[in-house]
C-alpha cells in the first residue's frame, strides 16, 4: 500500500470554521485512493515517498461543472478561427486551411468570436471570396451561432421562401435571403448532419488532449455537459484505453423534439456506463437547454430585448412539455442539468424542477441550473428553496467585448447589471458551483477565480458590480465542495481523513498573492485518487 506525504504547505482543508474562515494545516498524508491524517499526526507517519512542498498551497483538487471535452478536443484538428478581429481576417484563416487541405469536402471550424460582426451577423458572401466550391460550416465560440457559406446553404437547401424552424433562426437579409448566419439547433443542426463524422481515432485523440488539459489545470471530476448517443461509446473506449486523466459524468442530451423516445436511450446508455467497470465513468446526469443566449438574441426573457422590442428570445422548450420531460427523467433516476441565460428561461428551469419534486416521491436531487446569467429578483430565493445549485462560469463575470457589443445593448442598464449575481445566490443560501464551458472560455479553474474575486479585466480597471465579488476562499470552495457537491461526491471535495486523495499543489496560496494574479499561479502537482496525473 503506498503512502505518500506532502510537508511544508499551506494545506487549505475546505472545511469552514465557525469564524467563517477555512482551516488550514501543514501537512497531508495519503495511502493508495484515500486520504489519512493530516498535520502533526501526518507528519509522525511513515511513507514511502515525501515531498516538500516548499511553502506551496495545497487543496482538494478542482472539479468543472459544466464542460464540453469532446468539442474543446476537436478544435485543433479544424481550421483555425479563434483570437481573430474581424470577419475577413476569419474568412481568410479558413481560406489558407482549405487549400493546404484539398482533400477535405467540409471545411469546418470552431470558436470563432461572433462580437466581431454588426448584431452578430456573419455573411456567407465572406466566407465564398475565400472558399466558393466547398462548405464552410464555422461555429462560434458562443456554441450556438454557426457561419456558412453560399455552398453550404445550397446543399442544406435554405434559399429564399424558406419556413423557420420552430427552435432556430435562419438569419435573413432584408429581402429575405439567408444571410449565412444560423442560430440554435433547430438552424444549424441540418447543416451538421451532412458533415461527416471525425474518425473514431481522432475522437479518441481529442479526449485523450481534453482530460490531460484538465489535469495540468488542477482538476480531477467535470461534468461533460452535452453528451449525445455516440460520444458514450467514445467515453466508454477511452475509459477502456485509460486515456482518462479525469472523472467524468455524462449528461445525457434531450431533444426537446424527441425526448419521450430517448428515455429508453437514456436508460440503456447509463446502464452500458454502469456495467463497464469504469469507475472514473458514470452517467446520472440529463442535459436540457431552456434557451439559448443573449448575444444572438436567443435566450428566452420575461421582457423584450431593447435592441429588438418585439422579441423576448426563443425559448427551446415549451413550459409545460419541459416540466413533463424533467419529471420524467427525474423518475428515473436522473438528475436535471438545464442550461438557463435569459431570466424566462431560469424561471422555466425552476418551474420544471419544482413540479417533478412536487409529482415525484421525495429523494436526494442535485439540480442545476447551468450559467445562470440573468435571475429575474422574485426568482432569486426560489434555488435554496428548491435545492438547485447555481452553476456559474465565473470567467464570464467580467466587462468584455461580449457585455459591451453585443448583450448590453440588447438588455438595456437595469438588467445588464442583475447579470451573474453570484454572491447574491450564495448569501439567499443557494449551493455555488463552478465550471468551464470550455471551449466557450478558459478550462483553468485559477483563471476563474481570479475574476471571481475581482469582477475586472485588467488591474487598475473598474470592477464590473463589485457587489457580487466572492472572497478567494469562497471561489475555491465553488470549485471544491461545490462541484464535488454537484456531483453526489460526498466524501469528495474536502481534505479530511478519509476523504478520496484528490489534491491539487499550487505554486502560491491564491489568498496571499495580489488578486490579479491568481490565474498566474502554476500548478505544480495533481493527484487523483493518490495517482499523480499532473507533475513530475
Amino acid at each position: 500500500m503506498a503512502r505518500i506525504r506532502i510537508d511544508n504547505a499551506t494545506v487549505w482543508t475546505g472545511h469552514r470554521l465557525p469564524d467563517g474562515s477555512i482551516h488550514t494545516t501543514d501537512s497531508v498524508l495519503f495511502q493508495d485512493d484515500r486520504i489519512v491524517a493530516l498535520g502533526e499526526t501526518a507528519r509522525r507517519q511513515q511513507a514511502d515517498e515525501v515531498i516538500d512542498a516548499g511553502g506551496g498551497f495545497i487543496a482538494p483538487a478542482f472539479g468543472d461543472g459544466h464542460v464540453h471535452p469532446i468539442f474543446g478536443g476537436l478544435e485543433s484538428e479544424f481550421a483555425p478561427v479563434r483570437d481573430m478581429e474581424t470577419p475577413q481576417d476569419i474568412a481568410a484563416s479558413v481560406g489558407e486551411w482549405a487549400r493546404a487541405h484539398p482533400e477535405t469536402e467540409w471545411v469546418r471550424g470552431e470558436g470563432f468570436d461572433h462580437c466581431v460582426a454588426p448584431d452578430g451577423v456573419f455573411l456567407a458572401s465572406w466566407l465564398d471570396v475565400e472558399v466558393p466550391d466547398r462548405p464552410v460550416v464555422l461555429r462560434a465560440t458562443d456554441y450556438h451561432t454557426v457561419w456558412v457559406n453560399s455552398e453550404a446553404l445550397r446543399r442544406v437547401g435554405y434559399s429564399a421562401g424558406l419556413t423557420q424552424p420552430h427552435d432556430g433562426e435562419i438569419v435573413l437579409d432584408e429581402v429575405g435571403n439567408p444571410t449565412g448566419t444560423l442560430r440554435e439547433w433547430g438552424a444549424w443542426r441540418p447543416v451538421y448532419a451532412l458533415m461527416p463524422s471525425p474518425p473514431e481515432a481522432t475522437v479518441l485523440g481529442a479526449v485523450s488532449y481534453a482530460t490531460r488539459s484538465f489535469a495540468s489545470a488542477g482538476i480531477t471530476w467535470v461534468q461533460d455537459a452535452w453528451v449525445e448517443p455516440a460520444d458514450v461509446a467514445t467515453w466508454l473506449r477511452a475509459g477502456r484505453e485509460g486515456r482518462l486523466s479525469v472523472d467524468v459524468d455524462l449528461a445525457l442530451w434531450a431533444d426537446p423534439n424527441t425526448w419521450r423516445d430517448q428515455l429508453a436511450h437514456f436508460v440503456s446508455a447509463r446502464a452500458e456506463v454502469e456495467s463497464g467497470d469504469l469507475p472514473m465513468l458514470t452517467s446520472h446526469t440529463i442535459k436540457f437547454f431552456a434557451d439559448g443566449v443573449i448575444e444572438s438574441g436567443t435566450s428566452a426573457m420575461l421582457e423584450p430585448f431593447c435592441d429588438c422590442p418585439h422579441s423576448k428570445g426563443l425559448p427551446n422548450w415549451d413550459p409545460l412539455e419541459m416540466a413533463e420531460a424533467v419529471a420524467s427523467i427525474d423518475a428515473l433516476g436522473f438528475t436535471a442539468h438545464i442550461h438557463g441565460i435569459g431570466d424566462f428561461g431560469v424561471r422555466m428551469a425552476l418551474d420544471a424542477m419544482e413540479h417533478a419534486a412536487l409529482v415525484n416521491p421525495p429523494r436526494d436531487r442535485r439540480w442545476v441550473i447551468a450559467h445562470t446569467q440573468l435571475v429575474d429578483p422574485i426568482d432569486l430565493p426560489r434555488f435554496a428553496e428548491l435545492g438547485v445549485i447555481a452553476n456559474f462560469e465565473p470567467f464570464w463575470s467580467k466587462w468584455d467585448s461580449w457585455q459591451s457589443a453585443l448583450t448590453a445593448p440588447r438588455l438595456g442598464p437595469e438588467r445588464t447589471d442583475r447579470q451573474f449575481q453570484t454572491a447574491t445566490l450564495a448569501r439567499l443560501g443557494a449551493t455555488i458551483s463552478f465550471g468551464s464551458d470550455w471551449p466557450v472560455t478558459t478550462y483553468a479553474p485559477l483563471e476563474g477565480i481570479q475574476v471571481a474575486v475581482t469582477r475586472q479585466m485588467e488591474p487598475g480597471g473598474e470592477p464590473w458590480m463589485p457587489e457580487e465579488r466572492m472572497s478567494v476562499d469562497d471561489a475555491l470552495t465553488a470549485y471544491t465542495s461545490g462541484v464535488a457537491f454537484q456531483a453526489g461526491r460526498d466524501d469528495a471535495g474536502i481534505i479530511r481523513p478519509g476523504a478520496p486523495a484528490d489534491v491539487v499543489w499550487l505554486g502560491a496560496d491564491p489568498r496571499s498573492v495580489d488578486p490579479m494574479t491568481i490565474g498566474a499561479i502554476p500548478v505544480i502537482g495533481t493527484w487523483r485518487r493518490g495517482i499523480r496525473t499532473f507533475g513530475d
